[in-house]
């Protein structure tokens, strides 16, 4: 184990939270709050110390996969830590435990809040959980990767423990190239729905916050009715870049290298947008059948929603938990699918699911013809076996993690609607789930214990569950 290395990023990653825990500060100054202080405080906290730890720099930079996925995880919950101290020492989360769950639901783009009055927040505030979003989104391992100068591909093990989906590859021959392309692509289609929604109208620091929640795919609303008090045409553009955002960014990538054709040849896309364009029709036409009203605000509706929860951006426009059955279970089911491997999405991803399908269908074929020999592929390129061992892995380990969060949580006494949603809103960082946590409600009536867990699960979904759990390995920390 390199522990010098591991200190070495650490501290260049507090040191990037210290710099970022500056913007609330100008928030603040900009709207004459108090609470700004609290930032500056932690904010040179974090530069100082991490400073400290990156004046000696490693003698042995090479490093494997252990020291990506633990520098990762370690990485996301000191980031977590530090991310929490101005909500509690402001006072305006007095509590540590709900502040931690405010800030780690931020920075995983989960959207789960503990508050019940978002609007008694202070605009700093406000600020630094929307914009935790846009941190999360992307990875701060990426950014740092993107600023800081690392050994060869060696880094790519950072990449991949922190990046979502089945498979990380470098889209460039440098990663240092690739993380700064991934970024330049994010901060572009950020920057584009800030226009927008300039364009609609609506005020500079709502665009700022719903923009960073959007792009990472995170949920925190400003109002307490989330999108619900914006207009159709704001509504409809936040739409579109939650449908966009969901997308795995090497498709943007071939875009700007002019290779169209090979970016609608990506199966999990078209999969990913058809299954999309399905759901958000047949909630349309059950909310229509059932309730009534105007056929095309509930497309609308119904188009808002399904893009946010398979998204896993988890905003609303509507309490959908008072929506037929029939819609609720599709917005679960979309859940557990979420989006593309390669975007800010969370789920389990489109591409997992299809590899689950063409391996079903493989097994079935062979039923039928033992002596058949079918090769697996994806965008007509074979499925190595490795690939589909870790979906499998992954599968397994993700039902387990569910399985045991659920019945920890279940000591609160809550109903299984509300604990079921709860820890699937939670493991594939959607936000609100149904009943006691739905749209409308909050996760502030857990216990300490159960936001603990569900905190737990947060981290592990947006890390793809595999650097968290290494951490609670004893032989991950053996020196060789």
């Amino acid at each position: 184990m390199n522990f010098s290395i591991i200190r070495y990023i650490m501290g260049w990653i507090i040191q990037v939270e210290g710099v970022f825990l500056m913007l609330p500060v100008i928030v603040a100054c900009i709207y004459k709050e108090e609470n700004g202080i609290y930032f500056l405080i932690c904010a040179v906290a974090a530069v100082v110390l991490g400073a400290l730890m990156t004046v000696k720099k490693p003698v042995k930079k090479s490093f494997y996969a252990r020291e990506g996925y633990i520098t990762v995880a370690l990485g996301w919950i000191v980031l977590s830590l530090i991310g929490a101290l101005p909500f509690w020492i402001s006072g305006e989360i007095p509590h540590f435990i709900d502040a931690l769950f405010e800030i780690i639901s931020g920075f995983t783009t989960t959207g789960a809040s503990i508050l019940s009055d978002v609007e008694a927040l202070s605009k700093c505030m406000l600020f630094w959980r929307s914009f935790s979003h846009w941190i999360g989104g992307m990875g701060v391992l990426v950014f740092v990767l993107a600023i800081l100068p690392m050994t060869g591909g060696e880094s790519l093990h950072f990449m991949k423990a922190e990046s979502p989906g089945p498979s990380v590859s470098k889209l460039v021959p440098k990663l240092r190239q690739t993380a700064m392309m991934l970024y330049s692509i994010y901060t572009g289609l950020t920057l584009l729905e800030m226009v927008l929604l300039l364009i609609g109208k609506m005020p500079l620091f709502d665009v700022l916050c719903l923009s960073f929640g959007t792009a990472g795919t995170g949920g925190f609303g400003i109002l307490n009715s989330s999108i619900a008090d914006y207009t159709i045409y704001q509504q409809v553009v936040i739409t579109i870049f939650m449908v966009l955002f969901g997308i795995n960014f090497a498709f943007y990538f071939l875009i700007l290298m002019r290779k169209v054709k090979d970016a609608f040849h990506i199966q999990e896309i078209r999969w990913y947008l058809g299954l999309y364009a399905s759901v958000a029709l047949l909630i349309t036409i059950n909310i229509t059948w059932t309730s009534g009203g105007s056929v095309w605000i509930n497309l609308k509706d119904a188009a808002f929603q399904a893009a946010s929860v398979m998204t896993t951006t988890g905003y609303s426009t509507v309490n959908f938990d008072l929506w037929p059955s029939f819609s609720k279970t599709l917005l679960v089911l979309l859940m557990f699918i979420g989006a593309c491997a390669g975007s800010t999405g969370g789920g389990i991803k489109v591409s997992r699911i299809l590899i689950y399908l063409k391996t079903i269908k493989k097994e079935l074929a062979s039923l039928v013809h033992p002596r058949s020999v079918k090769i697996l592929k994806m965008d007509g390129k074979k499925i190595e076996h490795g690939v589909l061992r870790s979906a499998n892995v992954f599968l397994c380990t993700y039902i387990l993690v569910f399985i045991l969060s659920l019945i920890l949580i279940t000591l609160d006494e809550n109903d299984l609607v509300t604990n079921f949603t709860a820890v699937t809103a939670a493991l594939n960082n959607i936000g609100p789930g149904l009943s006691k946590v739905g749209p409308a409600e909050n996760f502030g009536m857990f216990s300490d214990f159960s936001k603990l867990v569900l905190s737990f699960d947060m981290l592990a979904g947006r890390l793809e569950l595999f650097p968290i759990l290494l951490l609670c390995m004893p032989s991950t920390w053996k020196r060789k």
